[in-house]
């Protein structure tokens, strides 16, 4: 339309025709007396900038208030939007005018676009098979009460709606996304909440993954419906580009990335080529799908599932892309939901809003109280019947996306739109923190029953959990095992734990080798596993190794080892040190994190193994216990006595006393005296053992002790971790510790280079009963002792 700029015509008089001069992208700088704001470039930088330090402060405050990720970064946008910082018209005009927010809405929905592709990627599909009875009646329900409710409400209201949202295809689109829980969402916070291993984290997520197929259909009816408002005919196209796009993908797309996996060898990355492809066909399938009328997120979904999840294409794919994706362009994504939420735009307008308002919350109470009812049937404890619902009423960015393509198709306006972003940041953050609240994964390793070596039996078998991070920790396990004197008596059932992060899908595994028939590809699993089998064969009937993977995050594989010790009632559990120390050290990543945990919360006795490698050729093998007193030193003396058994192995047990008993704490001095008395007289006539005494005044007279022992016959020291020690044994070695909670003040020295020994470390932490004192617990070593 050409216009006469001499005579402003009524168009330009009345707002509907904006002119601008046009600018060139980038300024030549402030110096010029030029305004940077006035150019595109630089003011979506400026805008981003804003939107990604407002998003990280905000998450930052509410972190400890239990909030999830998604809550600080939609009311980051709601800030920068009209509602607040955009309330100011010197701050909406200079920092977000129109023409500036169009490449920021725009890259908003290309960020949209992404985060679904990698929600697709880590989605495995194959969990429906595997999902029973309860997964399916609890997805089925789930669904269906909700769309049944809220469709019912919605016919009632429907006079009193907005012209629009009161079509049939608009109140089945609205019913069908309140009554379906999005993988998408649920995988975000339950990865949050650290759940990813638990019980209820993968009952949740294949649970979404069974709701999310039902939804399918649902969105796929919404949107022909919608297409065949105008022509009939419209609808049947819609469905032929449906099922053309999809046959397309997974007969095509997908047969390629097959081969694509196929080509790569064994342990190498997939190429740079393949990764750049991929990622540039989201963009050219969100085309497709724009193109042919099918909604712009739903190719990019589509794409995602058909990547082979995990290693090594899916695992590459999210290494590669996750962050820059998540940190870079889903704050665009929020940016551009703030911008079109407008609280003020729903002042004075109760009476149309009320209707969707009753919806919602009739959508969200329904989902709620229907998975608790299907749960609490199949006789769930309540407490997890509970969580579970919270967790499966969560919502977030596929509601958001959702709220957009309304807006798109003109169902609601912009107050509506307000109004369920409000709804969409209230509802987790008011569930996110009750879960915190009611539901604790570690719960259930809270046990009373005494699992720890120095209670076991005599001429009772051993239960030993050996966790496995990479071939390197696994000679050092055999030659623990070896040692250790495993007899027909007392043999040995070792339950190999191999420990895999979890990268590029979002369900954990956790693989009985020996009666699961699952294939499970990894680099190193192959020979970890001859290398346990060689093992078993070599000793016959004393050890019986049972072979288990565990593919997790890092942050939730401790619950994994702890529900294998618990199942299985191990007395110990022995883990490798995060670091592997010998001729070089190597830094295992994420290795120290797992460990603490599983100290904090074990079932058993935990053994901290710090291996450095055999120190020197010798059928007979020289052991150390440093014994400073305390409920760990004796689980560690107790460990160490089974050991003497083996003639192949000679034993010295130094006891480090305060002088003039300074410092004791006489319960746990009581309780040292008993088991040090007892293994004296069990191993007075043996001469492969020798027992020390050793008074010493503080901290650095024990260092100093120790480094006159040190000795290159030694091949193993094994001491206590921390609990029970004398304060004055170790006053002053606290400060320069570095593996402190890991090791012990002990522990840490002497598998550091300042006492330069080749030999290795076990260091030893006694089960702690949960819900009683130690000092209580050892009440009752006391009478077996002084019995």
């Amino acid at each position: 339309m050409e216009v006469n700029l001499t005579e402003p015509p009524k168009l330009i008089n009345e707002g509907l025709v904006i002119c601008r001069p046009t600018q060139p992208s980038h300024p030549f700088g402030i110096f010029y007396g030029e305004n940077p704001l006035d150019y595109t470039f630089p003011l979506v930088l400026l805008e981003i900038s804003i939107v990604i330090f407002i998003t990280h402060i905000l998450r930052f405050l509410l972190k400890p208030l239990k909030q999830p990720r998604i809550v600080s970064e939609i009311i980051g946008g709601i800030i920068i939007g009209p509602s607040v910082l955009g309330r100011n018209k010197e701050f909406a005009t200079y920092v977000f005018p129109d023409h500036g927010t169009y490449v920021l809405k725009n890259v908003g929905v290309m960020g949209f676009m992404y985060f679904l592709f990698l929600s697709g990627v880590k989605m495995d599909l194959t969990t429906i098979k595997k999902s029973g009875k309860k997964d399916w009646y609890i997805a089925f329900f789930g669904v269906l009460i909700p769309i049944i409710t809220t469709g019912s409400i919605a016919l009632v209201f429907r006079k009193s709606m907005e012209k629009e949202l009161a079509k049939g295809s608009s109140i089945w689109g609205v019913s069908s996304s309140l009554g379906i829980t999005a993988f998408p969402v649920l995988y975000t916070i339950i990865q949050e909440l650290n759940l990813l291993s638990s019980e209820i984290g993968r009952m949740a997520l294949s649970t979404a993954v069974i709701s999310d197929v039902i939804g399918i259909n649902g969105v796929v009816a919404f949107e022909a419906a919608k297409q065949g408002e105008g022509k009939g005919i419209a609808a049947l196209w819609y469905m032929v580009s449906f099922v053309v796009v999809l046959a397309s993908i997974i007969g095509g797309v997908r047969q390629a990335m097959l081969w694509i996996v196929r080509s790569t060898p064994e342990g190498k990355p997939v190429e740079q080529f393949y990764v750049i492809a991929i990622l540039l066909g989201v963009l050219v399938v969100g085309f497709v799908s724009d193109m042919c009328g099918l909604a712009i997120a739903n190719g990019p979904l589509w794409l995602g599932l058909a990547v082979p999840d995990g290693p090594p294409l899916g695992a590459t794919l999210v290494e590669r892309s996750e962050t820059i994706i998540m940190e870079v362009l889903m704050p665009f994504s929020f940016a551009f939901v703030g911008m079109y939420t407008d609280v003020s735009s729903m002042s004075g307008l109760w009476s149309s809003l009320k209707p969707l308002l009753f919806i919602a919350l009739a959508g969200y109470f329904t989902k709620f109280v229907a998975t608790l009812a299907v749960s609490r049937f199949f006789h769930m404890p309540l407490r997890d019947s509970l969580t579970l619902s919270l967790i499966m009423s969560e919502r977030g960015h596929v509601e958001l996306l959702l709220y957009i393509h309304w807006m798109d198709l003109k169902m609601i306006t912009k107050p509506y739109f307000t109004m369920m972003v409000l709804l969409t940041t209230a509802i987790p953050a008011v569930a996110t923190p009750l879960i915190s609240m009611i539901y604790d994964p570690t719960r259930p390793y809270m046990v009373n029953t005494r699992r720890n070596i120095q209670h076991n039996p005599p001429n009772t078998g051993i239960h030993i959990v050996a966790c496995i991070h990479d071939q390197e920790s696994v000679a050092g396990f055999i030659n623990l095992l070896e040692v250790s004197n495993p007899t027909v008596s007392s043999p040995f059932s070792v339950y190999a734990l191999r420990l895999v992060e979890l990268v590029g899908r979002a369900t954990s595994l956790f693989i009985d080798h020996e009666n699961q028939e699952q294939a499970f590809q990894h680099t190193s699993f192959n020979s970890i596993h001859n290398a346990l089998r060689l093992f078993q064969e070599s000793k016959g009937e004393v050890v019986k190794i049972h072979s288990f993977t565990s593919v997790s995050p890092k942050r939730s594989m401790y619950q994994d080892i702890c529900e294998l010790a618990l199942d299985k009632k191990a007395s110990l559990i022995i883990l490798p040190f995060h670091k592997e120390l010998g001729r070089t050290e190597m830094v295992r990543q994420g290795v120290q994190s797992v460990n603490s945990n599983v100290l904090a919360h074990a079932p058993c006795s935990v053994g901290v193994l710090v291996d450095k490698g055999p120190s020197r050729q010798a059928s007979h093998h020289h052991f150390v216990v440093l014994f400073l007193g305390g409920g760990d030193a004796r689980e560690a003396l107790a460990y160490a006595d089974r050991m003497a058994g083996n003639p192949d192995v000679s034993l010295t047990v130094i006891r480090f006393l305060s002088q003039n008993n300074e410092g004791d704490l006489e319960m746990e001095k009581k309780l040292d005296d008993g088991l040090v008395t007892w293994f004296w007289v069990k191993n007075e006539g043996n001469s492969q053992v020798v027992y020390r005494e050793v008074v010493v005044k503080n901290g650095e007279e024990t260092v100093a002790a120790i480094q006159a022992m040190n000795d290159d016959h030694y091949d193993l020291w094994i001491v206590g971790r921390k609990h029970g020690i004398n304060i004055l044994l170790i006053q002053g070695l606290s400060n320069w510790s570095d593996n402190i909670d890991e090791l012990g003040v002990i522990g840490d020295y002497v598998a550091s280079m300042d006492l330069d020994s080749t030999a290795s470390v076990l260091v030893v932490q006694q089960q702690v009963l949960r819900g009683q004192e130690r000092d209580s617990a050892g009440c009752f070593l006391l009478r077996r002792f002084s019995s």
